[in-house]
């Protein structure tokens, strides 16, 4: 029977019968250097008798020298595994305080956004703030400033702006969640008779519209993404001009935005795009119209719901020809085919505050005769036959002028897509207190914006692509 081994040869060997507490590992490694009979590449990683004692069987000197081999090989992986596993963790918890970081940031943002809320943009907390509906009305139009103000040419959204404005507008949008109305619905009571209860669902409105909408948005940050390795390119109108390597046609375009000299030039190369460079422009610009098209529709659709303020119909003048003007009342009173184009061209607008200018004075008129005519219809019925009677069976005056300044007005619009809000919108928002209504109308007043600006950068590029094409 042979002998047991004697201490010197078991602590070389690396065999003990007792393991060490907790820092064995750490020890073992030290303590391998000096006495494992491994090669020197192992010396990092061979585990001492305390290791060993701890996950493996003890290692008899009177074994063969191959089980003594893959007695060692075993220790050393197991040395290894857990070296890479110590790594690992320490990786986690250098990575975990970095990520606690972003969400606290994330937390201590949603915090502000809902305290604003609560607040009405009053901070002195004294009740003296606005609604909640316009104060979601005004957080989604800064949010939209914040993200989208500084993006002035063609191409894709910074991913940090990215997610933060589907983060922040998810959030906002969240509220319509909880706007439902209650219908009637019918049912059976234990499958012997019907009841009919009241059930909720989301308001008609919200619906319809806010997928519509979100799909919207969808569409236009897609447009943008794809503006990615182009063959056209922005210069600043102050480079451009220091600049030799560009042709004389870009001179032409920086006076073509003399009144937008902040915005940044856009160049093509000295033979212009190629074709399905310039049909994938055209593609994107029409796509990017029909959104625009869609996102004001919506918009005009919410306005006209919303109420008007006592504040705008008790400022309307008595007579909607004092608000309009004798020169347009006189071409819409007296013309038998009225025409709102040709009055736009015979009125010869020179800018957008004119437009604005005469877009207000024809709304107030519009809504005098409306009410006008509302006044008239008050009567009885008897002295709704002696005016038909006194008027020959004609339509009411007030409502052929109402109905003719509302097409003037939406001629007006589609003419001057730019124009800023008209004084009764802008009162209606100011004076909304449907959160519903407000969100979907800030959020379609935006995407409204942003698809404007994305076909008028598109037709930026292809006019500089025109330019030099006519050049050669």
């Amino acid at each position: 029977m042979a002998k047991p081994p004697s201490p010197d040869k078991s602590y070389e060997l690396g065999y003990h019968p007792f393991p060490s507490s907790g820092n064995q590992i750490y020890q073992s490694m030290a303590e391998t250097t000096r006495y494992s009979t491994l090669s020197d590449d192992s010396f990092g990683h061979c585990r001492t008798s305390s290791e060993t004692s701890s996950f493996s069987d003890p290692i008899d000197e009177n074994r063969s020298p191959d089980e003594l081999l893959n007695a060692k090989s075993m220790i050393h992986n197991q040395a290894v595994l857990i070296k890479l596993e110590m790594n690992q963790h320490a990786h986690v918890a250098d990575e975990k305080p970095d990520d606690q970081e972003a969400v606290d940031a994330e937390l201590e943002l949603m915090k502000e956004r809902f305290s604003k809320l609560l607040l009405g943009e009053d901070m002195s907390g004294s009740g003296k703030g606005v609604c909640t509906a316009v104060a979601i009305s005004n957080s989604i139009t800064n949010l939209y400033a914040t993200v989208f103000g500084q993006n002035l040419r063609l191409e894709p959204l910074p991913p940090k702006k990215k997610s933060m404005w589907r983060k922040e507008m998810e959030c906002l949008l969240s509220v319509c969640d909880y706007i439902v109305e209650f219908i009637p619905s019918s049912q059976n009571f234990q499958g012997r008779m019907t009841v009919e209860v009241m059930i909720c669902r989301p308001r008609l409105d919200i619906d319809i519209n806010l997928p519509a909408l979100q799909k919207l948005d969808t569409m236009l940050l897609d447009i943008l993404e794809s503006f990615q390795d182009t063959e056209f390119w922005y210069a600043e109108q102050g480079t451009l001009l220091s600049d030799t390597k560009f042709s004389g046609s870009f001179r032409r375009v920086i006076q073509r935005k003399e009144e937008k000299w902040w915005l940044p030039v856009p160049c093509v190369p000295p033979g212009g795009l190629s074709e399905k460079s310039r049909k994938q422009l055209q593609h994107k610009r029409d796509c990017a119209n029909q959104i625009h098209k869609a996102a004001m529709a919506i918009n005009n659709c919410i306005l006209a719901e919303m109420e008007i303020p006592e504040t705008y119909t008790s400022a309307l003048p008595k007579s909607g020809r004092a608000s309009l003007g004798d020169s347009i009342y006189r071409y819409m009173f007296t013309t038998e085919e009225f025409s709102p184009g040709h009055l736009l061209d015979c009125l010869n607008i020179t800018s957008e505050h004119e437009a604005l200018e005469i877009a207000d004075r024809v709304e107030a008129s519009m809504f005098t005769w409306r009410r006008k005519a509302c006044i008239s219809h008050s009567k009885s019925s008897w002295d709704l036959v002696i005016d038909l009677m006194a008027a020959g069976g004609k339509c009411d005056k007030n409502l052929i002028l109402a109905g003719r300044a509302e097409s003037l007005l939406f001629c007006l619009k589609q003419r001057y897509p730019e124009l800023s809000q008209t004084t009764l919108d802008a009162c209606k928002i100011q004076y909304n207190r449907d959160v519903g209504q407000a969100v979907l109308e800030s959020y379609s007043r935006v995407l409204e914006g942003l698809a404007f600006n994305i076909v008028a950068w598109i037709e930026d590029v292809l006019y500089v692509d025109r330019s030099i094409k006519g050049q050669d």
